[in-house]
């Protein structure tokens, strides 16, 4: 009998122990170093949103085929902070400038320019063609071809207003514009437009030789 009672004695004697050891393991946890201030995040730079935002308008003129300006954005970008997106515009710049080779032909004369318009036009490139007849009207103001082809473009694309006033200009710049319009099968969209009649079949009262301020200076 005083054997168990001693054994009991043991038992129970196991219990403090126990509990030291939790009181080590609670201190340990006590001992944990305080959490570091959190680092400033690069989505949080101003200049991160700027290149994000010129990324973005750099790859929409990219499927515009406005490649010079594209170019320029993301230049813009290669030199931001961010690598990654500086990676990625790298790559579009030199999608960019092999476009640009392509374009960069050199022409003889502006109705060579005008031609190679054209062809685009009919391609479906819309966008680079305007850009080729934009070009040449830069260049010569009184470049009627070129804005008789800025009318069609206008038609071709649903721009009616800009149409109108591109043909309107085109006859003001060359009369002979007006006869060509009439058999255009280009202009078919405008056939039943009212203005495009009378841009075609003025008043025939109307002196249609000469373009009005060139006949001005000859009654001068």
């Amino acid at each position: 009998m005083k054997k168990k009672g001693t054994a009991k004695v043991k038992r129970s004697s196991a219990k403090p122990q126990k509990s030291q050891q939790l009181t080590r393991s609670k201190g340990k946890v006590l001992q944990m170093s305080p959490p570091r201030k959190p680092q400033p995040q690069l989505k949080d730079d101003p200049r991160f949103a700027q290149a994000v935002q010129n990324y973005e308008a750099g790859v929409k003129l990219m499927q515009e085929r406005k490649f010079d300006r594209a170019k320029a954005m993301l230049q813009k970008v290669v030199e931001g902070p961010s690598r990654e997106l500086a990676d990625r515009a790298a790559m579009h710049l030199n999608i960019c400038s092999r476009e640009l080779g392509r374009t960069s032909t050199s022409f003889k004369t502006p109705e060579e320019h005008y031609d190679y318009a054209v062809s685009l036009m009919n391609q479906g490139n819309y966008d680079e063609s305007r850009a080729h007849l934009e070009k040449i009207l830069k260049q010569q103001p009184k470049a009627d071809y070129a804005m008789y082809g800025l009318a069609i473009l206008d038609c071709v694309t649903g721009k009616v207003e800009d149409a109108l006033r591109h043909l309107d200009e085109a006859i003001r710049l060359n009369p002979a514009n007006r006869f060509q319009a009439r058999n255009d099968s280009d202009f078919q969209n405008l056939s039943e437009d009212p203005r495009f009649t009378e841009l075609l079949y003025p008043d025939p009262g109307e002196d249609l030789s000469l373009p009005p301020e060139e006949g001005v200076e000859e009654l001068g």
